[in-house]
């Protein structure tokens, strides 16, 4: 039996060979990451460690894909739980301050033991075309008819994966093939010719552009993950990957990593020209993100130690037994962009009921997992 986390592992290797195919650069990007992630262990074992180890961060990938509708994202949501992979967080973008016909969610392990195995994720986007801010009736119905002449998932596929969210895995011929068939699914699609067609979708939004013109589903994103981002920016530059984005707030200087950051490089032949890779932090309570989101204090005010973020009750910590009593380990950032303000439980009920199945609710697994780590260490 191939068990869903080996199911899982398999399937992000098969996309990263995929996108390293198609995309050279990326293979670059992932070499400079290992050897930095190297040199960071030798140098600071124990901070490596504390963030999830060596051996995890260096098959650690995050990707992104989008979907054309709800139909699309329940059928996603069945293939992913055949890897383990189960929906996190509503971020509803229509409401953000750059708006677009988008609500996303994030499939990803949700188990701490099956995160350390595997933490591969996606952040998955859905298209909204009947919100009639963006789409007139006339665009709406166009569009979903091109959608609906889309089949993304294969039948057999889901099928595979339904079996392997039941049996907790495959057999080893079964799992081949799932995989396969998997991986087969996001390779890339061919986009439409129809540049008038394009170009009327493009004006509601790029989004739409990209789902509105292809016959199937593009890896928009395959991050790998660093421990030390700013020295992956440095030599990065040395391989002809150029930062083109850095936006993402950074640390208070000697302060704690929070939460998630991520880095854009430009590449030729890169779809969209942009190679991403993040690094990750201290996942935050409501209290903390409601404080670091503050814009009438600067990042540089923001606690800059673990025993205050803790003692605030900023962020999430494990607790465990020692010879001198017990030590409080933070818990890290598992997600992708941290959900808006607005994106709360109304939000969750409502994606939840278009996927036929909960979607968790981020602050509440890590919250479980320090409550579960208190209740141990205090029996």
């Amino acid at each position: 039996m191939v068990e869903t986390w080996e199911l899982r592992a398999r399937f992000a290797r098969a996309l990263g060979a995929a996108y390293g195919r198609t995309v050279p650069a990326y293979d670059t990007l992932v070499e400079v990451a290992d050897e930095i992630n190297a040199d960071f262990a030798v140098r600071n074992p124990a901070d490596a460690e504390l963030r999830g180890g060596l051996t995890r961060i260096t098959v650690e990938r995050h990707g992104e894909i989008r979907l054309g509708g709800p139909t699309e994202l329940r059928q996603a949501a069945i293939l992913f739980s055949g890897f383990g992979m189960h929906p996190v967080g509503c971020y509803d973008l229509r409401a953000a301050p750059d708006p677009a016909p988008v609500v996303s969610t994030g499939f990803r392990p949700v188990d701490p033991i099956e995160l350390a195995r595997n933490p591969f994720g996606m952040f998955t986007s859905m298209l909204t075309t009947a919100d009639r801010r963006f789409f007139d009736c006339d665009l709406q119905h166009r569009l979903e008819n091109v959608l609906a002449a889309r089949a993304v998932f294969p039948t057999e596929l889901l099928h595979l994966a339904a079996l392997a969210a039941e049996e907790g895995g495959l057999t080893a011929p079964t799992a081949e093939r799932f995989v396969a068939l998997a991986a087969t699914a996001f390779a890339p699609s061919d986009a439409a010719a129809d540049r008038s067609w394009l170009s009327a979708l493009d004006r509601v939004a790029p989004v739409a552009a990209d789902l509105g013109g292809r016959t199937g589903v593009r890896v928009a994103h395959l991050a790998p993950r660093v421990f030390d981002i700013d020295e992956l920016c440095r030599r990065s530059a040395r391989h002809g990957l150029r930062t083109i984005d850095d936006t993402d707030r950074r640390p208070a200087r000697g302060g704690q990593d929070v939460l998630l950051r991520r880095v854009s490089f430009g590449a030729a032949g890169t779809p969209g020209g942009v190679l991403v890779a993040e690094s990750r932090g201290i996942a935050l309570t409501p209290r903390g993100r409601a404080l670091y989101d503050n814009p009438a204090r600067g990042v540089d005010e923001f606690p800059q130690t673990k025993a205050e973020l803790e003692a605030g009750e900023l962020a999430y910590f494990t607790h465990r037994r020692t010879g001198d009593g017990h030590v409080a380990e933070p818990i890290l950032y598992e997600d992708f962009a941290p959900m808006p303000a607005g994106s709360g439980p109304d939000h969750l009920a409502w994606l939840s009921e278009t996927l036929g199945r909960a979607v968790h609710d981020p602050f509440t697994l890590y919250r479980q997992q320090q409550d579960h780590s208190r209740e141990r260490t205090a029996s």
